[in-house]
């Protein structure tokens, strides 16, 4: 599951207050020189407003060259902010800095004009700009108002995260919330890029933000690291929801009395049908649908990668249907259009998710699955595939959305990705004879109580290592600074570089055992580790996310590896390391019957799914407001 992202802001368009002239001919008007700026203004944003942007660019364009005015660079503002909205960025460029020769201090016309040196990719010119109105170099013009200086600072961090520069982003973040406390994208922001930098404790006091503002403003995905109580969780999307995304408009869009398809309808809603983390672990669900009884449909606004699993994903679907040109009225209505009668959201409240699409309600069966293990809060996501183990029923009351409860394990997999050959332990820089730890989670699951323990496991176990992700710099060296305190050499710490799925998979036989993070448990990346035959040790808590490892254990046959407090993770851990024999067992187990266990029988995986969604169909549909209930598949 991926993060949540900033919202650009583009700066207010500028305005001159005057009464303007009924329009005659503007064009020829413009050409001759003799428009008022508050009659061309008028015109063109008319032209605007009847859908005639390009026009209302030339507009802009003759009364520019042909008009002599003090209030040129507003004209030549907006002119930017129409070539903008257009995509045509290099112009809207050259517009702003016309803008900007007239009027240097323009600020509106600079913070744009970061904007559009961004759309084409000039990412160091850009935050240049936004750095200019943030520092405010012009002698003798006043400061800026504060929101545009907030503009700048908050559009530098954003771009710098994207750019993986976290210890930047989170200098101006910083600076941001010294100037202005209340914030809460800029919070949200703040707590998980140090999540990210595994910059412990990450609720750390900043300028005059408060301990309950860093609670409150912890994004839904961050409280899934931060929290195991599941009330918080539901809080944490809650807000998160009702901040970003308009309220439920209560009627459904599609019609209850519309015909019935031949097959059932499945649709697959989605930006990661490449390859992604999700791209990766949902091609063979997508394959095994029995045809004879369903038709399925993939909704995507996916990057086309070109690699072969976006080709592998396409040619399961039955219909590959593109929304990335659509808004998300439109989307809901060609999805209305095609009858679908299932529709199964992947990303939750992940990056690039397009919820608005969901709370139209297209169909009488909207289901969260796998994009965010936990409560979304998400107006039209009214049930989430679950299994009995991540799903108790003391959870229920702490999620809007009702279980779908199918008989076994609630993840799917993929028996068919390929596996590179076995490499040598010294390819990875592990010691030939050490006892392998690791934990191949993003860093953003790791919190100090648990990191904390992992220092004292390779304390009471001589000569064993921790094998990690090397996410970033930054949460490489705190991790070393944290052995460090708890004195662990730092060289008992192994950073795996990224690679390909295949290399990435066959690595796992280089590991004795699989350490899990808390309370955000692995997901996929626990599957892979017990498909490659490595056996894992998880906590369990009270949540889906914290669950969600002992789930995949308890389906491949290994329960006696779910603890449920951090003591007994710790002893158990350590006493893992002692006894190598063992390990051995467990790798035997795994080699022996794991693959024939239930966790990885997916064409019974599948069919519990479909048994799911079909007593789905047979029930009313949900009206959100009536109590909660669980409905068991198969």
């Amino acid at each position: 599951m991926k993060r949540q992202s900033a919202t650009r802001k583009p700066a207010p368009r500028a305005t001159v207050s005057s009464a303007a002239p009924a329009a005659t001919a503007p064009q020829e008007r413009a050409r001759q020189g003799n428009m008022q700026l508050a009659e061309l203004m008028s015109c063109a944003n008319d032209l605007q407003s009847r859908g005639l942007a390009e026009e209302s660019a030339r507009l802009y364009e003759q009364w520019i060259a042909h008009t002599q005015s003090p209030h040129r660079h507003v004209a030549c503002f907006n002119w930017g902010a129409v070539l903008g909205a257009l995509n045509r960025h290099a112009e809207a460029e050259k517009a702003y800095r016309q803008a900007l020769e007239m009027k240097p201090d323009f600020v509106q016309a600079r913070l744009n004009l970061g904007h559009q040196l961004e759309h084409q990719g000039r990412i160091d010119e850009a935050l240049a700009q936004w750095q200019q109105v943030w520092d405010w170099p012009f002698a003798g013009s006043p400061l800026p108002e504060t929101d545009l200086r907030l503009h700048a600072i908050n559009n530098r961090a954003r771009l710098l995260e994207q750019q993986r520069r976290l210890d930047e982003a989170e200098a101006c973040l910083v600076q941001s919330l010294e100037l202005k406390a209340q914030q809460p994208d800029v919070i949200q922001h703040y707590v998980h890029i140090r999540q990210k930098q595994c910059e412990w404790p990450v609720y750390q006091p900043v300028g005059e933000v408060t301990a309950n503002q860093l609670l409150m403003n912890t994004s839904a995905l961050a409280m899934l690291s931060a929290s195991d109580d599941p009330a918080m969780q539901l809080l944490a999307a809650h807000r998160f929801v009702a901040h970003k995304y308009p309220p439920d408009p209560g009627k459904p869009m599609y019609q209850a009395d519309r015909p019935r398809n031949d097959k059932v309808r499945i649709g697959y809603l989605s930006g990661d049908l490449c390859l992604h983390a999700m791209g990766l672990l949902i091609p063979e669900l997508i394959e095994l649908h029995d045809r004879e009884r369903f038709e399925v449909f993939a909704f995507c606004w996916s990057r086309e990668d070109g690699s072969p699993q976006r080709a592998r994903l396409l040619a399961a679907f039955d219909h590959h249907v593109r929304l990335g040109g659509l808004d998300d009225g439109a989307a809901a209505q060609l999805i209305t259009h095609l009858n679908i009668d299932v529709l199964v959201d992947l990303q939750g409240l992940s990056s690039g998710a397009r919820p608005g699409i969901l709370a139209l309600r297209p169909c009488p069966v909207q289901v969260g699955y796998l994009g965010l293990p936990a409560t979304s809060a998400l107006p039209g996501v009214d049930w989430m595939i679950s299994d009995p183990y991540v799903m108790p029923p003391e959870l229920q009351p702490y999620c809007t959305e009702r279980a779908m409860i199918v008989p076994h394990c609630y993840q799917v997999s993929d028996r068919q990705r390929p596996v590179a050959p076995r490499p040598e332990r010294a390819t990875y820089e592990l010691p030939e004879d050490a006892f392998v730890y690791c934990s191949f989670n993003n860093n953003h699951k790791f919190n100090e109580p648990v990191f904390d323990t992992w220092m004292a496991i390779l304390a009471a176990v001589p000569g064993s290592v921790l094998w990690l992700l090397a996410d970033n710099r930054w949460a490489r060296e705190n991790m070393l600074r944290r052995a460090d305190l708890a004195g662990v050499a730092r060289e008992r710490l192994v950073f795996a570089p990224r690679v390909g799925p295949a290399e990435y998979l066959a690595r796992y036989q280089l590991a004795d055992l699989f350490l899990d993070t808390f309370p955000y448990n692995a997901g996929a990346t626990a599957s892979d580790a017990l498909w490659m035959g490595t056996p894992l040790l998880t906590r369990s808590g009270r949540t889906y996310i914290s669950r969600m490892a002992g789930s995949l254990l308890t389906n491949v046959g290994l329960p006696d590896l779910i603890t449920t407090t951090l003591d007994e993770y710790r002893e158990r851990a350590i006493a893992l390391g002692r006894q190598p024999q063992r390990i051995a067992s467990y790798k035997r187990y795994l080699a022996e019957h794991g693959r024939q266990s239930p966790l990885f029988d997916l064409p019974a995986r599948v069919r519990d799914i479909e048994n799911g969604f079909l007593d789905l169909l047979a029930r009313p549909p949900v009206i959100r407001g009536t109590p909660a209930t669980s409905m068991r598949a198969g």
